[in-house]
């Protein structure tokens, strides 16, 4: 454990000694007004470029130039299985099998999709658990599905409930799981809290929700590349997430699958259906009937889009050489330096929401301001940082392992610092 203490030294120290170091090359950094670089802590709403993605996109405009449709087949990277290419390095980020994970579609038509297949309500368990304050997509999503199937949403959606400020401990959801569970047909909750930056126990509440009898999925867009994630080992029903945050995939980047094997192959099963589901060998043989393929491919529908794949393999190739278990450990240590240095803030303009404990929480720290004045936040952003403002009163920010380091925390809480005087 590194003994933090409040010097610019100990920042440029560890920067020296951070065995990730080489990786923040590798991605464009955007510039302030001056041509110096940005401090850029918001991964977690859209992650930087890579430099590599240039290349890989690229090399498919260059195959589609000389090859046309034979490019499908003969691309250095051929586009029939492109989106094979991806599968191993995403089921490692999110701790599956590369049988149960899949590149795929957007972020909610995948949770639409997994839902038709895992949320089955009958008379007597038809409710759904959702986190506090979901997503705004997930809310929506969760709602359109409860009328779907003839439901009042608000009868049946059980939202939890904070009991530590904004804060769900995980003592609240098991117990209201134990209350609730013989009536829940789906608990579907985000990995991490897009507003607080809370973390969740997956394996914890997938346990309690199997115990019950429930299935369980999570939207893991604030998790995935972000925490170290078991989602084979921890049982999970299904998951998705998207891809343009941590995994640095692009704007509007895909999303990814992933359905425990224990589902593959199931006939009781309801899906939506299209022909990139189809099994492999037959697929181009145009037949009326549909033969799932054995895996996670089952959920597919339409042929992949290359261009945003190719974006994708870009980061997750950086993902491959770094590795989860590292770049946990360098976002466990560059936040909780970045929460040792906000505790040092004068007055009481902030306050940290998200918690202390680093199993509580990812590379997030959500910073609250008093009366809901943007003044702090136009300072930063007017002083070279890129972070978010969250409604009503939530400055979002996020330290990411792969490119950001230890002396752009120092020099953002000093800036900080200055911006809340200026707001006193």
């Amino acid at each position: 454990m590194i003994k933090y203490d409040k010097t610019r030294d100990l920042a440029e120290k560890m920067d020296a000694e951070d065995p990730l170091k080489s990786f923040r090359s590798q991605f464009y950094i955007p510039k302030t007004k001056t041509g110096a670089p940005s401090i850029y802590f918001c991964g977690n709403s859209l992650g930087l470029m890579p430099k590599s993605a240039k290349t890989y996109t690229d090399e498919m405009f260059e195959d589609w130039a000389k090859l046309g449709v034979e490019g499908h087949t003969h691309a250095r990277h051929p586009w029939l299985p492109y989106h094979e290419f991806l599968t191993r390095s995403m089921a490692d980020v999110v701790g599956g099998k590369p049988s149960e994970v899949v590149v795929m579609n957007s972020l909610t038509v995948n949770l639409h999709l997994l839902m038709a297949s895992f949320y089955r309500p009958t008379d007597d368990r038809n409710k759904i658990l959702v986190e506090y304050s979901p997503f705004p997509s997930d809310r929506f999503a969760v709602r359109s599905q409860a009328r779907w199937h003839g439901y009042d949403p608000d009868e049946v959606i059980i939202e939890l409930r904070p009991d530590e400020g904004e804060l769900v401990s995980r003592e609240a959801i098991l117990d209201i799981i134990r209350r609730e569970g013989d009536g829940i047909a789906l608990i579907l909750i985000g990995g991490v809290n897009y507003y607080t930056g809370q973390a969740f126990d997956l394996a914890a509440i997938t346990a309690a929700g199997h115990a019950k009898g429930c299935m369980v999925g999570f939207d893991l867009a604030h998790a995935a590349g972000n925490l170290q994630l078991d989602l084979h080992d921890a049982g999970v029903d299904f998951a998705a997430w998207c891809s343009y945050k941590y995994l640095n995939s692009g704007p509007g980047g895909l999303s990814g699958v992933f359905v425990h094997e224990r589902h593959h192959g199931r006939k009781d099963i309801p899906r939506l259906e299209g022909w990139w589901g189809q099994d492999k060998e037959t697929r181009f043989l145009m037949g009326p009937d549909f033969n799932p393929i054995p895996t996670a491919e089952a959920w597919q529908l339409s042929n992949p889009p290359i261009l945003p794949m190719a974006t994708l393999r870009a980061s997750l190739d950086l993902f491959d050489a770094a590795g989860m278990p590292a770049l946990r450990r360098k976002s466990e240590q560059l936040t909780g330096y970045l929460y040792y240095l906000l505790q040092s803030l004068p007055g009481d303009n902030i306050r940290v929401i998200t918690p202390e404990d680093p199993s509580w929480r990812g590379c997030q720290l959500s910073l609250q301001v008093k009366n809901r004045d943007k003044a702090i936040y136009r300072y930063l952003t007017d002083h070279g940082v890129i972070a978010d403002w969250r409604e009503p009163d939530v400055i979002r920010i996020a330290p990411v392992p792969l490119y950001n380091n230890y002396t752009e925390v120092w020099d953002f809480v000093r800036l900080l610092e200055e911006a809340a005087g200026a707001a006193r």
